[in-house]
């Protein structure tokens, strides 16, 4: 299983010719693909048209949905955050520091383009799918 960040699916939905988008264009329907509660919000919200939500809406009716959020992974979140900014590297979205910390903490590979995943690859362990 892999999660899938909004990054890659909005390549994927609006025909963007990346190595990602190709690479989950290959797994969807060959391995299991997941997608955090987050992640679907930022990618439902950016269609503008109802046709384009609603076939969007049904690629997700084949996928793993993930609530990524609680209190003890939003401590870990933000410990994540000020790890890396101890670092020297800050992390521009919050959302992205909780996608992280959710695919590490479950062992799940993200698939991402997003160079703000690349610091939790490098220090702290996130898998890059």
């Amino acid at each position: 299983m892999i999660v899938v960040d909004s990054s890659v699916w909005i390549d994927y939905f609006t025909g963007a010719d990346t190595p990602q988008a190709e690479k989950l264009d290959n797994t969807l329907g060959r391995m299991p693909v997941a997608i955090g509660d987050l992640i679907l919000t930022e990618v439902l919200q950016g269609f503008r048209h109802d046709k384009d939500y609603k076939a969007a809406r049904k690629v997700f009716e084949d996928v793993t949905i993930f609530d990524m959020l609680g209190s003890q992974r939003v401590i870990k979140s933000a410990e994540n955050f000020r790890a890396l900014r101890k670092k020297g590297i800050t992390v521009r979205k919050t959302a992205d520091v909780i996608i992280a910390t959710f695919c590490i903490e479950q062992k799940i590979p993200l698939l991402f383009s997003e160079r703000d995943f690349k610091p939790f690859v490098k220090h702290l362990g996130l898998a890059e799918a």
